[in-house]
């Protein structure tokens, strides 16, 4: 591990990743490897999650494109040097901020979607100018071995290198200094990785997942809401970490709700969807039978079938759901199990969501702007979706992160650009005039002058 990150660390500071061109050139290669790649790709994705090949192009290889593509046709305008006002105490000055690469970057990613969160942080870190050392879970060894020959088929190891491994390995990398951490992953682990972090100083970009709430009031177009949580919900069969995690909704629609519920999750996977091989499989079978104990005494409304053979859970909407005692409410479900719950009032909402930690999304459904507006403003979270769920997350100028339990740091487009660049804010002093009023001694007038300047 200590070889890797020293002969990477030797290669950025060659300067080697740091002109432009070299970058462009890098993203370029990567773009025009994953498209000839798409189907070893979108066969690994289906041998470790069950995901059909329109799935895989939708959610991952496809927004893997679409982020290469942005980087590229935008690279030269997030590196540019950005020029900001000089106090007149400062005349005659500029000031310019430039972004600079930190350096050797470590990203971790998840298996829930192994080539989107691991490659669409790779692309801002090296278009930041970063090298970089990645990791891949072991719950998608098909995507990550897909992904390795990939990228050792495009960069040399001390530009971008795949490090594998189990747990000792990952706990020796993390007491690595590198120059900054990008991890994705639950809450516990990422707390791992902060204190592990924490000892050498590392800046570290947690994306995290959490509860997130889905609120749908009566004002709501409720057959659209109803395929729009349907397909939040059941994308990676629910195993996402943006994924509609609970439902509150008005009482006086919640009937409603259920029967276009039903109704979009047939029109998506058929009678028996647990039977349908287009549905994404349960990753492993201990988090299948995880999923299996949430259902056990829950009050079923829709759905509940289960094929313990393919590890297919079939899309699953719980009624009368007890936020303190029900399993499903104590845990970030991550499987396409929905509960819920009925509210007669917005302060009851803003009740409920503001008494838990701060969620990665938050989804609103109404056609009242006004209950829109004040649900902004009244709760914390990562990011919202108004009358959707998920599709923030591919539009390439928005920053998507956590807050609070849900994360820390963001990234996406410019933003994973700056979150992969240290803003080094540099003063450019002219020579031609030198005000003597900042020197000692410090007399009357040279006050005056000071508070002239400062204090005005």
């Amino acid at each position: 591990m200590q070889n890797i990150l020293e002969k990477q660390r030797r290669f950025f500071m060659s300067g080697a990743t740091r002109p432009l061109a070299f970058r462009r050139d890098a993203l370029k290669r990567l773009q025009q490897a994953m498209r000839e790649r798409e189907k070893q790709l979108a066969d690994a994705l289906h041998a470790d999650l069950g995901k059909s090949a329109a799935e895989s192009y939708m959610c991952e290889i496809g927004l893997c494109l679409s982020s290469v593509r942005e980087a590229i046709n935008h690279l030269r305008r997030w590196a540019a040097p950005k020029r900001v006002s000089v106090p007149l105490a400062q005349f005659p000055a500029s000031a310019r901020i430039i972004p600079e690469p930190y350096g050797v970057a470590l990203i971790i990613s998840p298996w829930n979607y192994p080539m989107l969160l691991s490659i669409d942080p790779l692309i801002s870190a090296l278009a930041a100018g970063n090298c970089c050392v990645l990791r891949f879970s072991r719950n998608a060894p098909h995507t990550a071995a897909a992904l390795t020959e990939l990228l050792s088929d495009v960069f040399p190891q001390e530009y971008v290198t795949v490090v594998g491994g189990g747990t000792d390995t990952a706990a020796q990398l993390l007491a690595l200094p590198f120059d900054t951490m990008f991890f994705t992953g639950s809450p516990n682990v990422g707390k791992q990785v902060m204190q592990a972090a924490a000892a050498n100083l590392v800046p570290v970009t947690l994306e995290l997942g959490g509860k997130s709430p889905c609120i749908v009031d009566d004002t709501a177009n409720i057959p659209l809401a109803a395929r729009r949580i349907a397909f939040g919900k059941t994308l990676n069969a629910g195993q996402t970490c943006v994924a509609p995690d609970y439902l509150l909704i008005h009482r006086r629609v919640k009937e409603q709700f259920a029967a276009e519920y039903a109704i979009a999750v047939r029109e998506m996977f058929g009678e028996r969807p647990a039977d349908n091989l287009n549905f994404a499989h349960i990753v492993n079978e201990r988090h299948f039978r995880r999923l299996q104990g949430l259902l056990q005494g829950a009050r079923i409304c829709f759905g509940g079938a289960v094929n313990a053979e393919t590890l297919r859970i079939e899309p699953t909407l719980l009624d009368d759901v007890d936020p303190d005692s029900s399993p499903c409410m104590q845990e970030e479900i991550f499987g396409p199990i929905l509960p819920m719950m009925s509210f007669d009032s917005l302060d009851e909402v803003e009740h409920f969501v503001q008494a838990r930690p701060k969620p990665l999304a938050c989804y609103i459904f109404t056609s009242d702007r006004r209950t829109e507006q004040r649900l902004l403003t009244s709760i914390s979270s990562g990011g919202v979706c108004i009358n959707d769920t998920i599709m923030h997350l591919a539009v390439p100028n928005l920053p998507f992160g956590g807050v609070g339990q849900s994360g820390m740091g963001a990234y996406h487009g410019a933003t994973g650009f700056n979150t992969f660049s240290h803003a080094k804010g540099t003063l450019r002093r002219f020579t031609f005039l030198d005000f003597p009023f900042r020197y000692a001694p410090i007399n009357e007038w040279k006050q005056k002058a000071l508070r002239f300047f400062l204090g005005r």
